[in-house]
């Protein structure tokens, strides 16, 4: 009898794990995206052996990480809106950081989803952000200096958009952070582009929104919902500025400096910048420019902040991802980690990102999803347009209108590579540029010559020389790819 009744409680235990297995299965994956702003491939993971970053390292390692994704505009606010709609620019708003205000918020709820956030939270989600995901700090429209207002962003996307500004009150006064509890507004701009000071995690922004990201998390993981989790993290965006430890992890006169120190052959100036973002942090010690660039020793210090502060978001992330694996939640979540853009470190004597060259263009991507084959990198171009699409496949929803890009579930799931359309399409400064497999190929609409410029990735990955004009027939063959791109966006 006793031997009986064993049996039959084993099976019906049996019985039990199998019905909850199939339940689990059948529930929609949650996803966790991570926005990092300004944060170029400059990780670990991506083969920069300087950079400390173990957490995305790991992360990689259970991921697929795309070596050659390209944001749409190098600017936060328009990159963004692309993102989030699925969209490239076809009108000057679009190119803007006033984007998403001008175009969304305030917007009266229609039939089309405003996001894929909102897409999501059509269908079941519960929609959750945190920090900077949008264009502003803290998901709210408001001037640097202001105080906060209640006017959403994306009115119509989030269940809740939080924030933890701590000690500076605002979002856009905690963008700005220095660690005494002020920002560059007040201070008028007389402040270093950097800091460093002996202070936990949390004596900066980012590690607040990580400790409140962790505490949703547990919340989250009691509802009999999915979720849509997002947080923004505001490093490396500048002031690059970062917890003392982060910067001891560097030894600052062995870093590198940047591969292309200067303007490249055949290019007008009116390509690039003279760092004006970056210059606003006027007690700099040096104001770099296109006809005086920044000293060989300012450029690493300039670059162990960046790196610092990217090491410093690194460590958010991973408590986050920690967090989200203690929860069990890990196996049925996908995670994305996205950057708006890439940026310049010097590179042609720039400081800053609003430019279409590679630097600025170039960004980190990494996707995790169950099912997906772990630890593999792919080379195939894909744009940030093509996040909203694979998002919807990887949980059997319907697109609720014609998007852009185009999803690349079929690269996460495959280890050989199916074909692919490798074309990727940028916009800022007047100029459409197309990234290729093997050139970039720009077009500006402007009367500075030249307007046309290529660069062949296979002999000058740093995009040192302008090749256009040796080579009449690439550009013909190029020319219909990149029309193809051309959205009408200058007129």
């Amino acid at each position: 009898m006793i031997k009986k009744s064993l049996f039959t409680s084993v099976a019906l235990l049996s019985l039990w794990w199998i019905l909850s297995s199939l339940w689990v299965q059948k529930q929609p994956p949650n996803v966790l995206f991570l926005c990092i702003d300004d944060l170029r491939p400059d990780l670990n993971c991506y083969g920069n052996a300087e950079v400390h970053s173990p957490n995305l390292d790991a992360l990689a390692a259970e991921s697929t990480l795309f070596t050659r994704h390209y944001v749409t505009q190098p600017t936060c606010g328009a990159s963004r809106y692309s993102l989030l709609t699925g969209q490239r620019p076809t009108r000057p708003v679009h190119l803007t950081n006033a984007a998403i205000e001008k175009e969304i918020s305030g917007k009266a709820r229609t039939n089309t989803p405003e996001t894929f956030v909102d897409h999501f939270r059509r269908n079941g989600y519960y929609t959750v952000g945190i920090g900077k995901i949008s264009h502003s700090a803290d998901g709210y429209v408001y001037g640097y200096e202001e105080p906060k207002s209640d006017k959403l962003e994306l009115p119509c996307s989030w269940d809740e958009m939080l924030f933890d500004p701590g000690k500076w009150v605002t979002g856009w006064n905690a963008f700005f952070a220095y660690d005494d509890g002020s920002n560059r507004q007040s201070h008028k701009g007389q402040v270093k582009p950097y800091e460093s000071a002996d202070v936990p995690d949390e004596g900066y922004p980012d590690g607040l929104s990580a400790q409140l990201a962790m505490n949703k998390l547990k919340e989250l993981a009691e509802r009999k919902q999915p979720f849509f989790l997002s947080v923004g993290f505001f490093k490396p965006h500048l002031p690059f500025n970062a917890p003392q430890k982060y910067w001891d992890l560097y030894d600052e006169a062995k870093l590198s400096i940047s591969p292309s120190p200067t303007i490249p052959e055949n290019v007008n100036p009116a390509s690039l910048h003279n760092s004006g973002e970056f210059n606003g942090y006027k007690a700099g010690e040096e104001h770099p420019a296109l006809n005086s660039p920044a000293s060989d020793a300012y450029a690493r210090q300039l670059r162990h902040g960046y790196y610092a502060s990217v090491s410093y978001t690194d460590a958010q992330v991973g408590k986050v991802l920690a967090e989200l694996k203690r929860l069990k939640l890990d196996k049925n979540t996908i995670v994305v980690v996205w950057g708006d853009h890439g940026w310049h470190l010097g590179d042609h004597r720039v400081w800053g990102k609003h430019t279409i060259f590679e630097r600025a263009l170039r960004s980190a991507l990494i996707v995790k999803a169950p099912g997906s084959t772990a630890g593999q990198q792919r080379e195939e171009i894909v744009s940030s347009v093509d996040i909203y699409p694979t998002l919807l496949e990887l949980c059997q929803l319907k697109p609720a209108t014609e998007l852009d890009g185009k999803s690349f579930v079929s690269l996460l799931k495959k280890k050989k590579a199916p074909a692919w359309d490798n074309v990727a399409y940028s916009y800022f400064n007047r100029g459409i540029s197309v990234r290729t497999d093997r050139y970039r190929f720009t077009k500006y609409f402007r009367k500075q010559e030249p307007t046309v410029e290529l660069y062949d990735h296979t002999t000058d990955p740093n995009e040192n020389h302008n090749i256009a004009g040796q080579n009449p027939e690439v550009v013909e063959r190029l020319t219909p790819i990149w029309a193809k791109g051309n959205t009408g966006v200058y007129k």
